[in-house]
């Protein structure tokens, strides 16, 4: 009769941004385990808290499945005399796989065991797969305690083992299972008796814990909300911290607390960073958008003392409040372009200058790309020149020396209190953007340029250093940043060549070795490909297309998407089929092609006279069409060629015996090819 199997590891604190990978893997692990030794069941769940992680699976199988298995083994002749006896090849096969030689089956040409497995008790497997599970779990940390040679994410205290009622005896770094646990650290005394899987969460609900940390997460949100909403605003939940705050508290309480006034003269990111980086508290927004002077935070704990809770989260704030205040007032006395000298003390990289180094560069190269946007606008170049040079001014301010979340928020704020333009000051902000997955985007035209040069600049830097990011890797957050830029491109529409980019960007690190920059920029153009094929993936783009449009270049991104966003468009229709067909066939052959040029006067039959016709009648409106980037119209009219491309196959002997005809017949057959590579390189999509 199946049982509820429960596992609980019982724990000092374990951090938690650990915790949702931790239990990931616990419920993966245990389903592939399972899986392997043939033990069935209907559902896994596995849960935790900062003190516990619990894996319970319901109606575990009380046996294995049999196993049936046919093993091939010799040959006929090999496993057999002349006189049909069975050979020592045949022995040893059958002493293999554990039966007698007379038991082996002949099936065709081979012999075969037919192997019969009964399934083993799960009682008596539980203990040593328990065991390996445990030690199988992979942690970003590891801990080891006292003089044991176990290493876990932090020390075990104790081990829960139950299948059904019954106790699963192994042992954990000299921890034994059992069938107790530990309710809250505070609010609970004692052991617990657990009889069950069920009995589990009664037990520790009854002793203050909520151990499903899908309970505590809504649990959360609905206090906090209801309280902002009694507070007359609206809880500014961010959910990173929300997820954060579940994996902290194993009984949670939300409380509110208060500050004074007068701290919302600074800039709201400046009291919300320190509430929420630096005290996991959320903020209180009023129905009008602006911040209230109300906080909220979560305890681990009951209501009792609430008041005492409260004015300690009070007075922690308020001291962060009051050196925020000190630090903006003193920062407001020196304007952000006095500050630029400062930026020489501070080294960039290792042999790539300074801080205001890099500033000259972002500057140099936010030009270049802004040159080869193709806009005019004096006023806006100059206002991106000047946003470029003050890009990283507020690094050396007080506030963000403090508070580091705030770097380009504080330096939009300076910027505006020192009387730049409003242009100027969210250029400073946007040019970080995009700082996390799914982060904004710049939306002007400055903190786009300027993003994309000081990414492409820290990029091109760090490969020159030879840092380049490798497996899971990557301390300078390269990949995000390369992210970032293709995203950018794609979003404002750019015409730009990023080959064009990286060398100018070479140029202004100084990097002259000829042979270390062409080395430089396939590896940084491969970086960039593996992201934009990443782009692709995420819009839905059929793998094939992806390769076929990425085959024929990547260098301007933007231009990429539009392509393969045009072959996945009509990849569906019963004529591009046929045309990638006779695409395909005719770059097959194309391969081959040794002139360059096609002789008119060499046609000979009525199908390649056709076919070139309406090639050179295409040839115009295909580059039309590819110049204003309307690709499916460009491949609806390759798609015409298709019928005269099948005739000239029909009546046509492409590799002709008089050299100069089959020449002349591949190099039409090449220019023929050369009109689809203005968009994909067709023969790479795979037939549905």
């Amino acid at each position: 009769m199946p049982k509820d199997l429960l596992l609980e590891i019982g724990t000092e604190e374990i951090p938690a941004r650990f915790m949702p990978g931790i239990l990931s893997q616990l419920e993966s692990l245990s389903k592939s385990r399972l899986s392997d030794l043939r033990v069935g069941f209907s559902e896994i769940q596995a849960v935790g808290t900062p003190r516990r992680l619990a894996l319970i699976v319901r109606d575990l199988a009380e046996f294995q499945n049999d196993m049936e298995s046919e093993n091939k083994g010799p040959s006929i002749k090999i496993a057999f005399d002349a006189n049909g006896l069975p050979t020592k090849a045949a022995m040893g096969f059958a002493r293999g796989q554990g039966i007698e030689v007379s038991q082996l089956v002949v099936k065709g040409e081979y012999v075969y065991a037919m192997i019969h497995q009964a399934g083993r008790p799960v009682a008596e497997i539980l203990p040593e797969m328990l065991s390996e599970l445990i030690a199988s779990l992979n942690f970003p940390k590891n801990m080891r305690w006292g003089n044991l040679d176990m290493r876990f994410v932090r020390p075990v205290r104790w081990l829960i083992a139950l299948y059904g009622s019954e106790i699963v005896p192994f042992n954990v770094a000299g921890v034994e299972s059992s069938n107790t646990t530990r309710g809250h650290r505070f609010l609970s005394k004692g052991e617990i008796a657990v009889n069950s899987a069920d009995d589990y969460f009664t037990k520790l609900t009854e002793n203050h814990v909520m151990v499903d940390q899908n309970l505590r997460r809504k649990v959360i949100r609905e206090q906090v909300e209801k309280i902002a909403i009694n507070q007359g605003g609206t809880a500014n939940i961010d959910e990173d911290l929300l997820e954060e705050v579940v994996y902290l508290v194993e009984y949670p309480t939300a409380l509110c607390g208060k500050f004074e006034e007068e701290y919302l003269k600074l800039p709201s990111e400046a009291i919300i960073t320190p509430m929420r980086e630096h005290q996991r508290y959320f903020p209180v927004m009023s129905h009008e958008g602006k911040l209230l002077p109300v906080f909220i935070t979560v305890r681990n704990g009951g209501s009792d003392y609430i008041d005492i809770v409260r004015q300690g989260n009070e007075r922690v704030l308020r001291a962060r409040l009051s050196d925020a205040r000190f630090f903006f007032e003193e920062d407001k006395k020196v304007a952000l372009i006095d500050r630029l000298d400062k930026l020489k003390t501070i080294v960039f990289q290792e042999g790539l200058g300074t801080l205001y180094d890099k500033t000259q560069r972002i500057e140099k190269l936010a030009a270049f790309i802004v040159q080869n946007t193709g806009a005019d606008d004096e006023c806006l170049i100059t206002d991106i020149a000047r946003a470029a040079k003050l890009s990283k001014a507020d690094l050396v301010t007080a506030m963000v020396y403090e508070f580091t979340e705030l770097q380009g928020v504080m330096g939009r704020e300076y910027a505006l209190l020192n009387g730049e333009k409003p242009i100027v000051a969210a250029a400073i902000y946007e040019h970080y953007l995009p700082r996390f997955a799914g982060d904004s985007l710049p939306t002007g035209i400055g903190g786009r340029v300027i993003s994309i040069a000081d990414k492409l600049d820290n990029i091109v830097a760090t490969f020159s250093r030879g840092l380049i990011p490798t497996g899971s890797q990557d301390p300078y957050a390269l990949r995000r940043q390369a992210l970032g830029i293709v995203n950018i491109l794609i979003d404002a529409k750019y015409d730009l060549s990023l080959n064009k980019l990286i060398f100018e960007s070479m140029n202004l690190l100084g990097i002259t070795d000829e042979d270390k920059r062409k080395n430089l920029s396939v590896d940084i153009q491969e970086f960039f490909r593996l992201r934009i094929k990443n782009v692709l993936s995420d819009e839905g783009i059929r793998y094939d297309v992806i390769d076929a449009v990425m085959a024929v270049g990547t260098d301007n991104v933007y231009d990429t998407l539009l392509r393969a966003r045009a072959v996945a468009a009509v990849n569906r229709t019963e004529d591009m089929r046929k045309a990638v067909q006779a695409f395909t066939r005719a770059g097959n052959l194309a391969k081959n092609a040794a002139a360059k040029s096609i002789d008119t006067a060499l046609f000979s039959v009525e199908a390649e006279k056709m076919l070139y016709h309406a090639y050179e009648k295409s040839l115009q409106s295909v580059n039309e069409m590819t110049s204003n980037k309307n690709y499916i119209a460009a491949l609806n009219i390759m798609a015409e060629l298709t019928a005269p491309i099948d005739s000239f196959f029909d009546a046509v002997m492409v590799m002709d015996k008089n050299e100069a005809i089959k020449n002349n017949r591949l190099a039409l057959l090449k220019a023929i090819t050369g009109l689809a590579l203005r968009v994909a390189d067709l023969s790479k999509i795979v037939e549905a």
